[in-house]
C-alpha cells in the first residue's frame, strides 16, 4: 500500500516517506497532533521505545530547544558536538532524498530544502549544515524517484542534473544560471573548493579590514524573492563585485544591481566553533550595509544550504558602523533564530586549537612525566606549559601557551611543530598513539598525527643535522669589563647579543622609557675561568664516555654534577680583583642582575630562548663572582648542552658574556612585545604580552594568563584587547593609555633601528622582539630587544 500526504504543487513527483511500513501512519497536518517527547530523553532511548508509542508513524525529538523529527520508518536520531541533527533513514539507491525544515510548525509552506543526497542500499544518514536551532522546529523527509525527477529550486533543470554535477556549476537549491568556472560557483561542496575561490592577500582594494583573511566574496541577485540566486565569486580573480558583474554580463558599468546582497565569507582557522572544533566561516555585507534580520536569516539559509561541507560553523558578522548598531536593535530576534552571530571580540575566543609554530616532525609520542627526561626524538604531550625545555621534536600542551615564551621561541628555533590542543589526552586517536612513532604536522588551519616508523624518525632528524660543526665567532681580544656606553652593536663578537644590544638600546635616547645602565663582562673572563679550572678538558672527558652520549638521564646528572663544581671553582686574583671593582661601582644597597649574554643565541637565526640562566645578586649575598659563576655554569644545563650537540655547535667555542645592571625590583608589570603581529597575522599591529608585577610571560607559572594586546603601530588609541589577564581584578587593564602611548613610539623606533643594523631590506619578514617592565615609579623601561625568528614551513 502506498501511502501519501497532501504537498504542494511543486512537489508532483516527491513521495514523502512519513509511513510506517507496517502501520501505514500518516504525518499529522497541524502541530495539535504532535507529540513530544521530554529534553532529556536521549536520542538512541527515543528511538528504541518508538513501537509503545501511540502512533509508531511519528517520531519527534526535543534538543535545547524543541527540534521536532518526523518519519515513519526512521533508524536512528543522534546529536553531534557541533549540533547537528543525524537523521538515518532506510533508503535505496532508486531514490534521492530530500530533508526539510520548517520553522513554523503549523505552517508546512513554511518548509524549505536543507540537504539532499542520493539513496544508498541499506540506509542514508542526513543531516543540513547547520544546527538543530531556533525556538520551534520540525524536520521533514522526502523521497524521490530518480526517472521521475522533480526540480526542487524551479530553475528548469532537474535535480538529479545538478545533484550529479561535482563542478560548482549547478545547485539543486540554487536557481541562479551557471557561469564560467573561472569566474564563479552556485555551490561549494568542500573546504577546498572554498580555499580555491578565495583570495588571502594584501590586494583588498577598499576592503582593508579583509587583508590577509582568507575569504570568498558572494552576489546575490532577486534577495527579494522566494529563492534567490547566488554567486560565490573566484575571489582570487576577481576581487570586486563589481568586476565580477561585469564579467559575466550582470551590469555594464559596475553599479549595484537593484534587489541584490553583496558581502564575503571570511574564513577564521583558530576561532572555536560549535563542539570546540577549530575554524568557523563568518557572513558579512558591504561595510555600510545594515539589512534588517529578515534579510540576514534568509542569506544564512541560503548560503548555508550551498555550501553543505559547513557543520554548523557560519556565523553572521554585523560590521561595526552600520550593521552592528542595527544588530544590537534586533537582537532578540536573533536570540530567538537559527542564526548564529559572531561579534568582534569572538574572533579571539573560545580557542581550542592554536598553531604556536606551523611545522612537521617525527618522533616517539610521550606523556611527559617528572621522573623521565624527553629526548631529542621525542614528541612530548604536556598538561601544562614547561617553564624549561630540553631537545625535543614536537610539543603538544593541553593548557593554552603564551606564544612569546621561551617554550615557543625554541619551537620557532628548532623548527618543530608546536600546539596547544585542548584536552589534548582526552583524544582517542592521540592516546592511541602514546608510546608510538608518530609524525605531528601542525598547520595553520589543524594538525595531523599519523603512525610512524623508526626508520622515518631517523631518516628525518639525520636530514635536519648540519654535517660539519659549527664553530661561534668568539673575540677574546677584549679584557675589561666595559660599560655598556662604550660599545654598541657591533661589538657582539666580545659581548654577546644580549649585551651589545641594550648597549645600542642606550644609544637610541628614548624620552618616553628608559634603558639601565650598567657594564658587560666579555668573553675572555668566561674562557680564562675555564682554562684555570681545566674544565674545558673535563668537557672532553664527559663527551667521550658513551653512556654520558646515549643516555640522558646519565647525561643530565653528570652535567649537573659540573655545574656545582663551576659554582664552587675559584677565580685567578686579577678576575676576583676585576670583578670586585664592578660591584663597587654601583651604589651602596644595590642589587645586581647577571644575565647571559652568549655567542650562541639571540642572533638574527638562532633565538637560544630559555637556554642560559641569568640571576640577581642580593645584598646577603657576598661578592658578586658568586652570582657570575652561576651564569657561567649555565652554559652547562642539560637543555642547552643538547640543543648545542644537535647544531653541532663547537662546545668549546661556545662563550659566556654578563651583562650587569641594577635590578629591578617592585615592578608594576612586565612583558614582551613583538613589532609584527606573529599569532593573528593581522597588519599593521605590534603584538604585547602583558603580566601583572613581577609575574613572568616568557616563562609564565601555572595557571598564569598574561593581557594580551593587538596595538596599532600608528594609533595608539586603536588596539584589540585579545585576552585580559587573569591576576587583575574586575578586569581591568594592565597597560594603560598612556603606557600604550609610549610603547608605541619605542617598537617602532626599535623596529626601525634594528632593520638598518641587520640590513634587512625593506621587503623582507624583520621583526624585533621586547622584554619591557613598567617600573615601581610607572616609568617603561626596556631591558632587551633581539631579533624575531619568523616561523618557517621549509623542513
Amino acid at each position: 500500500m502506498n501511502c501519501t500526504t497532501k504537498r504542494p504543487d511543486t512537489m508532483r513527483t516527491l513521495r514523502e516517506i512519513f509511513c510506517c511500513p507496517k502501520t501505514h501512519g500518516r504525518l499529522p497536518d497541524t502541530a495539535t497532533d504532535l507529540v513530544r517527547v521530554m529534553p532529556k530523553t536521549p536520542a538512541s532511548r527515543l528511538f528504541h521505545r518508538l513501537p509503545n508509542l501511540v502512533s509508531a508513524t511519528l517520531a519527534f525529538v526535543v534538543f535545547r530547544s524543541l527540534v521536532m523529527v518526523a518519519a515513519a520508518a526512521v533508524n536512528d536520531v543522534t546529536l553531534e558536538k557541533t549540533g547537528q541533527l543525524n537523521l538515518e533513514i532506510p533508503a535505496n539507491t532508486d531514490h534521492y532524498y530530500i530533508l526539510y525544515y520548517q520553522p513554523d510548525i503549523a505552517n508546512r509552506n513554511s518548509a524549505f530544502p536543507v540537504a539532499m543526497e542520493f539513496g544508498k542500499w541499506g540506509g542514508l544518514t542526513l543531516t543540513e549544515p547547520t544546527g538543530a536551532r531556533g525556538s520551534h522546529g520540525f524536520y521533514r523527509v522526502t523521497a524521490a524517484r530518480r526517472d521521475q525527477a522533480a526540480d526542487i529550486d524551479g530553475d528548469g533543470r532537474s535535480d538529479i542534473v545538478e545533484l550529479e554535477d561535482d563542478t560548482g556549476r549547478y545547485s539543486p537549491f540554487n536557481p541562479a544560471d551557471p557561469v564560467p568556472i573561472e569566474d564563479g560557483v552556485t555551490i561549494i561542496h568542500s573546504r577546498d573548493e572554498f580555499r580555491r575561490l578565495s583570495y588571502k592577500g594584501t590586494e583588498v582594494l577598499r576592503d582593508t579590514h579583509l587583508a590577509d583573511l582568507e575569504f570568498v566574496k558572494f552576489y546575490v541577485i532577486d534577495a527579494s524573492s522566494p529563492n534567490p540566486k547566488l554567486y560565490f565569486m573566484n575571489t582570487e580573480r576577481h576581487r570586486s563585485h563589481g568586476f565580477f558583474a561585469e564579467a559575466i554580463g550582470l551590469t555594464s558599468d559596475q553599479s549595484n544591481l537593484p534587489d541584490s546582497m553583496r558581502g564575503e565569507i571570511v574564513y577564521h582557522p583558530l576561532v572555536a566553533g560549535p563542539g570546540g572544533k577549530a575554524g568557523v566561516y563568518r557572513y558579512e555585507f558591504q561595510p555600510t550595509d545594515a539589512f534588517p534580520f529578515t534579510d540576514v536569516a534568509k542569506i544564512y539559509e541560503v548560503l548555508a544550504r550551498n555550501m553543505p561541507f559547513l557543520t554548523n560553523n557560519l556565523y553572521y558578522y554585523p560590521l561595526p558602523g552600520f550593521a552592528l548598531p542595527r544588530y544590537r536593535d534586533e537582537k532578540n530576534l536573533y536570540d530567538d533564530s537559527r542564526v548564529a552571530v559572531l561579534l568582534p571580540d569572538d574572533l579571539f575566543k573560545d580557542i581550542t586549537f592554536l598553531p604556536l609554530n606551523i611545522a612537521e616532525s617525527y618522533g616517539r609520542l610521550r606523556v611527559a612525566t617528572a621522573d623521565e627526561l624527553p629526548g631529542p626524538f621525542d614528541i612530548m604531550i604536556y598538561d601544562n606549559v614547561p617553564n624549561e625545555l630540553p631537545r625535543v621534536s614536537g610539543v603538544i600542551t593541553a593548557e593554552p601557551q603564551t606564544p612569546l615564551s621561551h617554550v615557543n621561541l625554541r619551537a620557532i628555533q628548532d623548527r618543530i611543530p608546536n600546539a596547544f590542543i585542548a584536552s589534548a589526552l582526552e583524544d582517542k586517536t592521540i592516546a592511541s598513539l602514546v608510546g608510538k612513532y608518530v609524525r605531528l604536522s601542525v598547520t595553520a588551519e589543524g594538525y595531523e598525527l599519523q603512525e610512524s616508523t623508526l626508520a622515518e624518525v631517523e631518516a628525518h632528524h639525520a636530514d635536519r643535522r648540519p654535517t660539519e660543526t659549527q664553530i661561534p665567532v668568539r673575540d677574546l681580544t677584549i679584557t675589561e669589563i666595559t660599560p655598556l656606553d662604550d660599545i654598541g652593536f657591533h661589538d657582539a663578537d666580545a659581548f654577546g647579543v644580549k649585551a651589545s644590544n641594550l648597549a645600542e638600546l642606550r644609544k637610541m635616547a628614548f624620552r618616553v622609557a628608559e634603558v639601565p645602565d650598567g657594564f658587560a663582562i666579555p668573553f675572555y673572563f668566561y674562557d680564562q675561568f675555564m682554562q684555570f679550572n681545566q674544565f674545558y678538558e673535563e668537557v672532553d672527558e664527559l663527551r667521550a664516555d658513551e653512556t654520558f652520549q646515549t643516555d640522558s638521564a646519565v647525561r643530565e646528572e653528570s652535567l649537573k654534577e659540573f655545574r656545582k663544581k663551576i659554582r664552587k671553582a675559584d677565580m685567578p686574583d686579577w678576575m676576583i680583583e676585576k670583578i670586585t671593582a664592578l660591584q663597587n661601582a654601583f651604589p651602596e644597597g644595590t642589587e645586581i642582575r647577571c644575565r647571559s649574554s652568549t655567542n650562541n643565541e639571540d642572533l638574527a637565526d638562532f633565538s637560544g630562548a630559555g637556554l642560559y640562566e641569568s640571576y640577581t645578586h642580593h645584598l646577603d649575598e657576598g661578592h658578586l663572582s658568586k652570582s657570575i659563576r652561576q651564569v657561567f655554569a649555565s652554559m652547562w644545563t642539560f637543555r642547552a648542552f643538547d640543543e648545542r650537540e644537535f647544531y653541532r655547535i663547537d662546545h668549546a667555542a661556545a662563550a659566556m658574556g654578563v651583562l650587569v645592571h641594577p635590578d629591578f625590583s617592585d615592578e608594576l608589570a612586565n612583558g614582551v612585545a613583538v613589532t609584527t603581529d606573529p599569532v593573528y597575522q593581522s597588519k599593521n599591529n605590534f603584538y604585547l604580552n602583558t603580566q601583572l608585577a613581577e609575574e613572568l610571560v616568557t616563562n609564565p607559572e601555572e595557571g598564569s594568563t598574561p593581557e594580551e594586546i593587538l596595538l596599532n603601530t600608528e594609533d595608539s588609541s586603536i588596539f584589540t584587547i585579545v585576552r585580559r589577564s587573569n591576576l587583575v581584578k574586575d578586569g581591568a587593564r594592565i597597560l594603560d593609555d598612556d603606557a600604550l602611548r609610549r610603547l608605541r613610539v619605542v617598537l617602532n623606533a626599535i623596529h626601525n633601528d634594528f632593520r638598518f643594523l641587520y640590513k634587512v631590506p625593506a621587503t623582507d619578514d624583520f621583526a624585533m622582539e621586547i622584554e619591557f617592565k613598567i617600573t615601581a615609579e610607572g616609568n617603561l623601561a626596556v631591558k632587551q630587544a633581539r631579533p624575531w625568528l619568523f616561523q618557517s614551513n621549509s623542513q
